[in-house]
């Protein structure tokens, strides 16, 4: 009994050590190639945390024979338009031909130019660059890989390790250095904590940085599922508050109630309150509505 406990132990101890040392090597590979992934991303637009996860699970966190003796991180067969050096390597079939390389780096460049210059994988560039999941599945049914998996691999890796946070970073050439992109949280007249949206800005981005979730976003902002992130609108990131900062306010040309209540952090349905008015209802050019009181 005792010879098993022993035995049982040391086994636990062996499979303990390999864990640690799998993560560390996959800590290590992120660490390594992560500036890398995101210079590929900003030169062709593929995510970071895609090539990222796509390295880890192709070269086996770099450690693959394809990787070791050939700095193929992709698993990129020769294919005919290939005329660089070559390895053989049995995969699908055996002895299949693969792409071999000098440096780590052009077998990163390769995969950014192998996924932008061919056809079959067009539509992922049409995707949203924050969308990781998407991109997962338009690999497989672009027809990257046979395993049926592979986009729940990938997801996996991602997840676990936050690689998506690569995918909001930039590498800022004259500071030689990757400088994580961000809306930079601003405070209102209100007194309320606020955000302005971007060009091409989304919803899953935004409540990933802000930490907010998208529906209370939604809410705080008085906006619908519909509503669409546009350049330049101010997004408040908690409650607003039920009165504004002036006791009223001027209707000018172009203004709703939506956009008024924003400009003085007030809840809409609290604007329409104060000045008797049924939800739906816009002010006319020139009028004046309560901000603090009740209309008479």
């Amino acid at each position: 009994m005792k010879g098993i406990l022993t035995t049982t132990l040391v086994l636990l101890v062996s499979f303990s050590s390999f864990a640690q040392n799998r993560l560390q090597r996959r800590v290590d590979y992120i660490e390594k190639y992560k500036d890398i992934a995101i210079r590929e991303m900003q030169d062709y637009g593929i995510p970071a945390s895609i090539t990222l996860a796509q390295g880890i699970l192709e070269s086996g966190d770099g450690t693959s024979e394809l990787a070791r003796d050939a700095n193929n991180h992709f698993g990129i067969k020769c294919h005919s338009d290939w005329e660089g050096e070559r390895v053989y390597h049995d995969d699908d079939e055996d002895n299949e031909c693969f792409r071999k390389y000098d440096r780590a780096e052009d077998s990163f460049r390769d995969h950014s130019l192998f996924l932008k210059n061919r056809s079959r994988y067009s539509a992922l560039f049409a995707l949203d660059p924050y969308d990781y999941e998407a991109w997962a599945e338009g690999l497989k049914d672009a027809g990257y890989a046979t395993n049926r998996r592979y986009p729940e691999l990938l997801i996996g890796i991602i997840e676990e390790y936050e690689l998506y946070k690569y995918d909001k970073m930039h590498y800022d050439e004259e500071e030689d250095e990757v400088i994580a992109d961000g809306h930079t949280i601003l405070e209102h007249r209100s007194g309320l904590s606020y955000v302005v949206a971007y060009s091409g800005d989304n919803w899953n981005r935004l409540s990933l940085e802000v930490d907010v979730p998208i529906d209370k976003l939604i809410e705080y902002n008085d906006l619908t599922w519909d509503s669409k992130l546009e350049e330049g609108m101010v997004i408040f990131i908690e409650k607003k508050n039920r009165r504004g900062f002036d006791d009223t306010h001027r209707v000018g040309d172009g203004e709703t109630m939506h956009s008024i209540s924003q400009k003085y952090g007030m809840r809409l349905m609290q604007l329409y309150k104060r000045n008797n008015m049924l939800p739906g209802e816009e002010p006319r050019v020139g009028e004046t509505l309560v901000l603090r009181g009740y209309r008479d």
